[in-house]
């Protein structure tokens, strides 16, 4: 209800034309950038529910103990990991470097280039001219400006350098921690009417893990790997002209993306077919694996939207701005509004529960303590209305004193006045309405609606008939005496 909306204007006409870009997954980035372990522990939560990842794992995926990739500890390929750690001793600027973001501006001039170029038969597969490469190496790594377009380089020259560069990573693009993952993925198939897994893949659940396992890869990787995922995507769907189908990029592109660092293919053996075919349904999919799933976008959504505690200093900005001035007045008088029909709410309860009070009053026997109540009733009468808070304090209570007419009281009246203070000292019985009471209820309306003067002339009734009563009693006591 206090959401508020600006609608800009804009005067350039040459930005009209400009198609208007929706971000449905706004929430999803805000949470993670602004506080990441709540969005990890989310997104690694529903990972969990998918797959079953087991304690060693699930802290590797975490990040909090350091990943064991087969091969690690076998020494019959260590000559050929030392061979291949040796092409990469030599770093650059971009290539042999972690990822950073200069990196992904250099390499993504490559990637445009190869959009403009996919019919080139053997696109990936077939090397290119090595003197070219090391030249479009050294000028990518000097960060000079270089035109592709000039025809000095083929695009089989610039589609090898691309793979190049994922080769020379310290680790591949889809990271360590998150290899056992994948292979788990890859294992994920459906479920027969007598619940026996199948081999048939579950795609659905694939598709929905490898969104959530994407969302909590590091910022640059994830914005390279959409990079060339949807430029292995692209390349596929022109398979007739450059003979690459989606099993093929695979085959080139695993080995770089997936696989551990200084491994070869004796040490991943079996798993070798499952991840090409990973690769494979990650290119097939492309399209659909860089979307938060919907409860993660509704999750941090109400993580924003559903508490008035978790409003951002932009959004206080917002709300402060010259533009929103004019609807401060609307949102006063609607809190007003809100407030008043609060406060007509309590006083309606309040009014109901002194009823209720006034008439257990009313119906109770006759007594000092009810006498007492009453009288209260009447020296408050503005503390006990409805709308107003019931006093918590009770009136101090007075000690009776013991005067000679207490004394005669006892000695004439005995019994009566011995009840009278078992009833005021204990507790009140349920409440029994006797047939005066009723009447005066029925002569007098509700008790609520009693008006002040009318029960005053009702206790100065009973308290006459009292008076009368003992005048009688003492004057027949003394005849007899």
């Amino acid at each position: 209800s206090d959401a508020i909306c600006n609608f800009v204007i804009c005067n350039d006409s040459s930005l009209r034309s400009q198609p208007i870009i929706f971000n449905p997954d706004f929430f999803v980035e805000k949470l993670r950038h602004e506080k990441p372990e709540v969005f990890t522990e989310l997104v690694v939560s529903n990972i969990t529910r998918l797959i079953d990842l087991p304690g060693a794992e699930l802290a590797q995926l975490m990040g909090e103990e350091d990943p064991k990739l087969p091969g690690a500890n076998s020494t019959a390929s260590g000559f050929f990991r030392s061979l291949m750690s040796l092409k990469r001793k030599e770093k650059g600027v971009v290539f042999g470097s972690p990822l950073t973001e200069e990196g992904i501006a250099q390499v993504s001039q490559l990637i445009e280039y190869l959009h403009k170029n996919l019919r080139a038969e053997g696109l990936f597969r077939v090397p290119g001219n090595s003197i070219r490469q090391q030249i479009l190496k050294d000028a990518l790594n000097s960060g000079t400006d270089i035109d592709l377009d000039s025809g000095e380089f083929h695009s089989n020259d610039v589609a090898t350098l691309l793979k190049m560069f994922l080769g020379e990573l310290p680790e591949p693009l889809l990271t360590h921690k998150h290899f056992h993952a994948h292979l788990k993925i890859a294992d994920l198939t459906l479920f027969d009417e007598k619940g026996n897994k199948t081999s048939t893949p579950d795609k659905e659940r694939q598709i929905e893990a490898l969104q959530l396992l994407f969302l909590i890869l590091p910022a640059p990787n994830r914005s390279l790997l959409k990079l060339l995922l949807d430029l292995l995507y692209q390349t596929a769907k022109k398979q007739d002209k450059n003979k690459m189908s989606a099993h093929n990029l695979a085959l080139m592109f695993a080995p770089h993306i997936l696989w551990p660092r200084n491994v070869t293919a004796n040490d991943l053996q079996e798993n070798i077919t499952k991840l090409n075919n990973g690769v494979t349904f990650m290119i097939k999919h492309s399209q659909k694996l860089f979307k938060a799933p919907v409860y993660i976008r509704e999750c941090a959504r109400l993580h924003y939207l559903g508490s008035r505690a978790h409003t951002s200093k932009d959004d206080l900005d917002l709300l402060t701005s010259p533009g929103s001035k004019e609807l401060q007045p609307l949102k006063s008088q609607k809190r007003s509004r809100l407030d008043s029909c609060h406060q007509e709410e309590t006083q309606q309860r309040t009014e109901e529960a002194l009823k209720e009070l006034f008439l257990h009053v009313h119906n109770m026997p006759d007594s000092a303590k009810k006498k007492k109540l009453i009288r209260q009733f009447n020296k408050h009468p503005t503390a006990l209305t409805p709308g107003s808070d019931v006093p918590t304090s009770p009136a101090p209570r007075r000690t009776r004193s013991r005067s000679f007419s207490g004394l005669i009281k006892r000695k004439v009246l005995g019994t009566p006045v011995i009840l009278e203070r078992k009833s005021r000292d204990s507790t009140p019985e349920p409440v029994r309405v006797s047939k005066e009471n009723v009447q005066l209820l029925q002569k007098c309306g509700s008790p609520a609606h009693m008006s002040q003067a009318k029960l005053k002339s009702l206790e100065g009734q009973k308290e006459g008939s009292c008076r009368l009563m003992r005048a009688h009693l003492l004057s027949r006591d003394s005849s007899s005496l």
